[in-house]
């Protein structure tokens, strides 16, 4: 529609319906905002931060992430996955830690070293901040679940100690994919 259109439209309008017209446009742009922000925060995306030190150094603390909600349609979560999940023991807060053990692995941790599968090589943990504290642990992780720790692991609440040991399939939102805040930066 051409300027001098619009004009015209609007001549025949007294001064109140040109202002209900203007605040009629204006709630419609802020519904149509609302509206996207909804789908993306809620089919795109997960929006997460990290309280604690638990990721670092892959994770800063008070870092903001964001997850894709769509990574795990058409496939499923693969070891060394850093994902944001609903915590098992409290459902309210969101989490962010990186899968280890895959449903049906034996997880054993052995001198701080982890072991799968009863494999006489320890994973290549590559990501680690600093070695393992000694720690001899054995765990069985069930189908449909998924055995998680942190990157930082002398300083991370996670599979090892959590009342609810295993992240249950449903409880992850999204892999994991870049920082925001305070700097930006692709996570690994």
């Amino acid at each position: 529609m051409e300027s001098n259109e619009v004009n015209e439209n609007n001549e025949g309008m007294s001064r109140g319906e040109k202002i209900r017209k203007e605040i009629f446009s204006w709630v419609r742009v802020l519904l149509f905002a609302a509206a996207a922000a909804f789908v993306i925060n809620n089919v795109l995306i997960v929006n997460a931060a990290v309280p604690t030190g638990s990721m670092r150094d892959t994770i800063a603390v008070q870092s903001r992430l964001v997850a894709w909600r769509l990574s795990y349609i058409f496939s499923e979560p693969q070891r060394f996955d850093v994902v944001v999940f609903r915590f098992p023991d409290d459902e309210s807060e969101l989490h962010v830690k990186r899968i280890i053990g895959m449903p049906g692995d034996r997880v054993d941790i052995v001198g701080g070293q982890v072991f799968i599968n009863e494999s006489t090589e320890p994973l290549d943990e590559w990501y680690l901040l600093e070695p393992p504290r000694d720690q001899n642990l054995t765990f069985n992780v069930p189908e449909d679940s998924y055995f998680v720790m942190g990157d930082n692991r002398n300083n991370s609440t996670d599979s090892r100690g959590w009342n609810n040991t295993f992240l249950p399939r449903e409880n992850i939102l999204g892999r994991a994919a870049f920082t925001y805040f305070p700097s930006i930066g692709i996570i690994r």
